[in-house]
């Protein structure tokens, strides 16, 4: 893969340049954020690392900009930060993941590739999480291989949770989004729905990993 590393700190770039370029990758490191705007504009990369805190741009305005060019090459923040506000903020402005520092090489390697593979997959109408594949051309559920019925509407809640990964959904916004417009739903419809869809997509419906509860709000897709 061709890889774009925007690391403003000398060690830590260094050390990524290495371990990626060891595992047979091609990386180009920049350490500012105009750079990373100007590189990421001038070539066809697989992915971008991007550092939060940069040097004039920070990876959030940076991100910010890339997508409002149009450029969709997936991008994984790489931050210290820790508060979920911060990562659901890089997620809304449109990074593909996120990775806390200090982290493990070989857990971003992991990243990337799980993100690019995620890439390739909506590119080809398909997307993954855990063991269930989303046809979304063919409107299929797989898990396990397996085909799984799925109703209507718990065909476009999964879509709708799906487009937003990682962001908190009040039940009113699902209402929205997956309901017909004018029906009159009550929130135990909506999670009586979502516990149907768990039922269907979750290991451990009873212990979900992917549909989460978020106590007081809604829902938020991990995965």
């Amino acid at each position: 893969m061709r890889i774009l590393v925007v690391e403003d700190e000398p060690d830590i770039a260094l050390g990524l340049q290495d371990d990626l370029v060891r595992h047979g990758h091609d990386v180009e490191v920049v350490g500012d954020g105009t750079a990373a705007l100007t590189r990421a504009d001038a070539g066809r990369w697989d992915v971008i690392l991007l550092d939060v805190m940069l040097p004039g741009l920070d990876g959030f305005e940076v991100c910010r900009e890339l997508r409002r060019r149009g450029n969709r090459t997936p991008v994984i923040l790489l931050t210290a930060k820790t508060q979920e506000a911060e990562k659901v903020l890089g997620l809304e402005l449109g990074a593909d993941d996120y990775v806390t520092k200090p982290f493990s090489p070989r857990e971003l390697r992991a990243r990337i590739k799980a993100v690019v593979r995620r890439f390739d997959d909506e590119a080809a109408g398909v997307e993954r999480f855990g063991d269930v594949e989303v046809d979304v051309g063919r409107a299929e559920v797989r898990r396990g291989g397996e085909l799984v019925v799925v109703t209507a509407l718990e065909w476009r809640l999964l879509k709708t949770f799906l487009a937003r990964r990682g962001r908190v959904l009040t039940r009113a916004q699902l209402i929205d989004l997956a309901w017909d417009p004018g029906t009159n739903v009550t929130d135990r419809v909506v999670d009586t729905h979502v516990l149907h869809l768990r039922q269907k997509v979750e290991s451990v419906p009873a212990v979900p990993r992917h549909i989460v509860g978020v106590r007081g709000i809604g829902y938020r897709f991990d995965g």
